[in-house]
């Protein structure tokens, strides 16, 4: 494995390169982000992990500088499963001011978008700059970011960009938490209580699939059931797996996504739910 901070030694190592499957984190490695790089080398040759703590995609008041930054273990826990590491400096990866940025759909300020203005717009610029320098095959993100792969797909289908995206699974705790570097920010009794976000999104489905209420109804009943516990509820909303749009009378592919704070630590899961 190849630990390269700098560009133009990436782009020397993947030259010739025609198989090259891509995991962009931005470390503090979890089981879900090995997860994405073992179905990497299923998909590719050369396994490219970038490791990455983007500034553009964070708010003033948001956890960019204390978001955790751990690239000796994360590159232990590569070892042998990725080829190349890429770990950027924030000045490699803008070595200009950036003043050229995507500027994704109107479904960038829904949902997280909506609480976040700009995440999404600085995460697209991330990610295509990402694409441009490692030129890959296939690209691989968790379905837990449900929103950020949906853009991401629009985003290479209207660029015409010759990349595969492929959706890995949430992986979860014993427990159902779904496995996220922001969890180490939760107290003892706060992990505790945060896989109540899982059993609310589980309690939502089973509603709806007995179609025994109206969806806006369960969006309430479970932001209410979270409330009533001490979260501060951004918003439960049932949309279509598809594009995330408002699902259609009969649309059986559906998604419920939440994003809810626990104490100061933002927590966002979703499930999916065939009808």
């Amino acid at each position: 494995m190849q630990l390269i901070h700098s560009v133009s030694e990436l782009r020397a190592r993947l030259a010739g390169e025609n198989a090259v499957a891509l995991v962009p984190t931005m470390g503090n490695l979890h089981e879900g982000h090995i997860a994405l790089v073992r179905q990497a080398r299923e998909r590719g040759t050369c396994v490219v992990a970038s490791i990455f703590v983007n500034p553009l995609q964070f708010g003033p008041n948001e956890d960019f500088d204390r978001y955790p930054r751990t690239l000796e273990a994360d590159c232990a826990k590569l070892q042998g499963l990725a080829d190349v590491v890429f770990a950027p400096s924030v000045g490699a990866m803008y070595p200009e001011t950036q003043t050229v940025f995507v500027e994704p759909p109107p479904l960038a300020n829904e949902l997280c978008g909506a609480c976040r203005p700009g995440h999404f717009r600085g995460m697209a610029t991330v990610v295509l700059k990402l694409f441009n320098l490692v030129q890959p095959q296939v690209a691989l993100f968790g379905k837990k970011d449900y929103q950020q792969l949906a853009l991401i797909r629009q985003m290479v289908s209207q660029f015409n960009l010759p990349i595969e995206i492929v959706g890995g699974e949430t992986v979860r705790a014993a427990d159902g938490l779904a496995l996220s570097s922001r969890n180490q920010y939760l107290s003892p009794a706060e992990r505790t209580e945060a896989v109540f976000l899982y059993r609310t999104l589980v309690a939502a489905a089973d509603a709806l699939r007995a179609d025994d209420k109206d969806p806006a109804v369960i969006e309430q009943k479970a932001a209410q059931a979270l409330v009533k516990r001490g979260w501060q509820v951004e918003y439960v909303s049932i949309r279509a797996q598809a594009g995330l749009a408002i699902p259609q009378q009969g649309e059986r592919a559906r998604v419920i996504l939440t994003a809810a704070r626990l104490g100061k630590t933002r927590l966002i899961d979703n499930i999916e739910v065939c009808l």
